[in-house]
């Protein structure tokens, strides 16, 4: 990396050489304006608007603009001449916890490499004590002509910068928040938290420009030759007319795109409603699917149907053995009525025959 800047950091008595870089990079595709009708450039030049001529570098200065219009120039060496302390030198002002710092205060970033054998000792020194403290160090620097504040941190194996706005340039948020009265049912945080939860961590290593992405295609496109693919923008939609609703469908969507069920949203608790039946579901959650405990219901009632069939085969199995044994102990009597009559007329028969065995005997 190229350094912008080279100085030292002071660490109370403790003086290490370093090299500023730069942290970070634009990808961000850059145009040129040109003339329509032949293709040439557009440049910009410094003109005077007095005598409308060109004025080269070598004959312009700065100047402050009081507020009644008067023009005061400022020379380059004007500025010199001010004491500058940090010109050279980041001054450690103090060291506070990281959350001490407010995000909004945060501007440029950059990396702090030891500037020579020597400094590697102090270096790693400084970025220890950072590291095991967990607090980051305030301080002032000069980069540009401007003193600046800055917040050094650590950042791996090096000692990160990064720019910090001065407090008094964070704007108050005078009439940012929305009007007083707003409220926020129980039921749509549950809803917002089970949202946050489906969406889950983001992976900021996987985050791209799909923006810039396009313009390349684009370009792509038009060098060669190419058609252009037009797709009409979507239009955003208007204010959320149904929160509620729209954050079922954002929960049922963030499901749907990592793979899960959409089916059921999430158990929302209605509060203070003062009736019974506990817990209500919204939205897709009362259209439950089929239970997986049908198939088997469904097979306890097949087997209870096939007892009672069994229970009613028995049962007429038992009633016509009945019938059948009744049968045989009504025809026993019958039998034995039977056997006494033809008992009867062998004995009538016998007397009648009696009176002339008499008559032959006697004779």
């Amino acid at each position: 990396m190229r350094s912008i800047w080279n100085g030292s950091i002071s660490f109370g008595l403790v003086s290490i050489p370093v090299k500023l870089m730069n942290a970070t990079e634009n990808h961000a595709i850059s145009f040129r304006q040109i003339h329509v009708e032949d293709g040439g450039r557009i440049r910009y030049r410094k003109v005077c608007e007095l005598d409308e001529e060109e004025v080269p570098a070598s004959e312009t200065v700065k100047a402050y603009e009081d507020a009644d219009g008067t023009v005061i120039p400022v020379t380059d060496e004007d500025l010199a001449s001010l004491p500058l302390p940090t010109a050279k030198t980041i001054e450690i002002e103090g060291f506070v916890p990281s959350s001490a710092i407010d995000p909004l205060q945060l501007d440029s970033a950059y990396y702090l490499s030891a500037n020579g054998v020597p400094a590697a000792k102090p270096y790693a020194l400084l970025r220890e004590a950072l590291r095991r403290s967990g607090k980051v160090a305030v301080a002032k620097y000069a980069l540009r002509g401007r003193e600046r504040l800055g917040m050094l941190r650590v950042s791996g194996d090096v000692i990160a910068m990064h720019g910090l706005l001065w407090p008094d340039e964070i704007r108050a948020p005078e009439g940012v928040a929305p009007e007083a009265g707003v409220k926020v049912r129980d039921a749509e945080l549950d809803l917002a938290d089970a949202l946050m939860n489906t969406l889950g961590d983001a992976d900021m290593d996987t985050l791209h420009d799909d923006y810039r992405e396009a313009v390349e295609e684009l370009v792509a496109a038009k060098a060669a030759g190419e058609p252009v693919a037009e797709e009409a923008a979507e239009e955003p939609e208007g204010k959320v007319i149904d929160l509620m609703a729209a954050l079922e469908s954002s929960v049922r969507a963030a499901k749907e795109s990592h793979g899960e069920d959409g089916g059921e949203v999430a158990d929302v608790h209605h509060i203070g409603s003062g009736r019974g039946g506990g817990a209500k579901k919204t939205g897709a959650s009362s259209k439950r699917a089929p239970s997986k405990k049908a198939a088997p219901r469904k097979a306890a009632a097949k087997k209870a149907a096939g007892k009672k069939a069994a229970g009613k085969s028995t049962a007429a199995e038992k009633t016509a053995t009945k019938k059948t044994a009744a049968g045989k102990t009504a025809d026993k009597p019958a039998a034995k009525k039977s056997a006494a009559k033809k008992s009867a007329a062998k004995k009538s028969a016998a007397k009648k025959a009696s009176p002339g065995t008499r008559k032959r005997t006697s004779a």
